[in-house]
């Protein structure tokens, strides 16, 4: 199974080595979400190091917004795939993502000894940050991803939806009903990044036999791990397979993670509503891909699996099942999104899944988070932070951080 790149006029082949150093720094030092973390990606690797020319940057970032998993990721791991084969696609994915996921975890080992007032208010200081950051998520995305009155009607559906099913397949309900609403009523949507561009297509190639084991994978994996969850009930594959499905079904990246691991892990027990949400608000203290919050949850899982193990079982099954369909799309990308049909697809799943993070926004992060008017006013100080000043994340953490301590302090 072997990935051949035809090169474009900027590229030459590089080392892995080269593709870890260069992953490592933006892993350290990229903050602010996947759209920022597109915008660093290609001032270093378009701009400065010229490893492959815009337009190319560009179909491989349509790509991946288009399937399920964190675009950022599915970005680095494809330029590195590019820039030194499949080596340098392995080490673009840890140069980037291992920082974050080491930061995380030494957060999970320090909050349980974070007791006594100080210790509770910055816990709560932080899920206080996942109101704000969730909060802006969905304005942002409702004003890009709901314009007319299909898609906004497609996201208020999907809240009924969830608010009326208890199921845990709830979520993936809603993406469906949003992809065949979609396919009804979005015709006129526009492709998720401008009109394809066929001479591109040989910018970038993976061998269909590397496309279609991934895809073969993917599905086995998709479709098999809840079987052998069920037959066999070992702690390590239940885990697996809850982030790996998790994985799967995120439309949008990023912030939309957030129901579909809370049904997972908050749900079943595994994790406690007050450590899921100091989690998550810890990840937006953090460098580097929003879905290590899974290395954390993996870590904070109860009695059965010991925390490495959890914390890597959780944060390669999150991630595995974006790069498998980037790797089985890849070949065939170019000529699907031309297909209006496609376009409307996506346009139904992305406004479904605006309805799918509201309904999140209110249960669990506002149900657990706002418990007095103070604390409103700290999420509310936060939202206008990051909407109206464009406050970079890491300086609206720590002054929810610092609101949080103070109120327990005075409290």
């Amino acid at each position: 199974m072997t990935a051949s790149a035809t090169p474009s006029r900027t590229h030459h082949a590089g080392s892995a080595m080269e593709v870890l150093a260069v992953f490592l720094k933006l892993g350290l030092t990229s903050f602010g979400g996947p759209v920022a973390h597109i915008g660093y990606f290609r001032r270093e690797l378009v701009e400065r190091r010229r490893w492959l020319d815009d337009a190319t940057f560009t179909d491989l970032v349509g790509l991946c917004q288009f399937l399920p998993g964190p675009a950022s990721s599915q970005v680095g791991f494809s330029v590195g795939l590019l820039r030194a084969g499949w080596r340098g696609g392995l080490a673009a994915w840890c140069g980037f993502t291992l920082p974050s996921v080491l930061l995380l975890l030494v957060f999970a080992m320090l909050a349980p000894s974070l007791g006594g007032p100080i210790g509770a208010g910055l816990i709560h200081g932080l899920k206080l940050v996942a109101v704000a950051v969730v909060a802006q998520a969905v304005w942002d995305m409702a004003r890009k991803l709901c314009p007319d009155w299909q898609r906004a009607g497609i996201a208020l559906i999907s809240i009924a939806v969830l608010s009326a099913l208890t199921t845990v397949y709830a979520q993936l309900v809603v993406i469906v009903l949003g992809a065949v609403l979609g396919l009804m009523l979005c015709r006129s949507s526009r492709p998720a990044s401008g009109a394809p561009r066929a001479e591109q297509g040989a910018a970038f190639r993976v061998s269909h036999v590397a496309s279609i084991v991934s895809l073969v994978l993917f599905c086995a994996l998709l479709f098999g791990l809840p079987v052998v969850a069920g037959l066999h009930p070992w702690m390590p594959a239940k885990v697996f397979d809850a982030f790996y499905r998790s994985g799967a079904l995120v439309f949008g990246g990023g912030h939309v993670v957030l129901p579909l691991l809370e049904h997972q892990t908050v749900a079943t027990g595994w994790v406690t509503s007050n450590d899921f949400l100091a989690g998550y608000g810890a990840a937006q203290a953090v460098p580097g891909p929003l879905f290590t919050f899974a290395a954390f949850l993996g870590w904070t899982i109860g009695p059965g699996l010991n925390h490495w193990a959890g914390a890597a079982l959780a944060t390669v099954g999150i991630f595995l099942p974006g790069l498998l369909l980037v790797i089985a799309a890849l070949p065939y990308w170019q000529a699907l999104r031309a297909r209006p049909s496609m376009a409307a697809l996506l346009a139904g799943v992305n406004a479904a899944v605006v309805g799918l993070l509201a309904f999140a926004l209110y249960t669990p992060v506002w149900t657990s988070a706002v418990r007095s008017w103070s604390d409103f006013a700290v999420a509310a100080i936060a939202f206008l932070l990051l909407t109206r000043w464009k406050t970079p994340p890491l300086i609206v953490v720590a002054f929810c951080a610092a609101a949080g301590v103070a109120a327990a302090m005075l409290g």
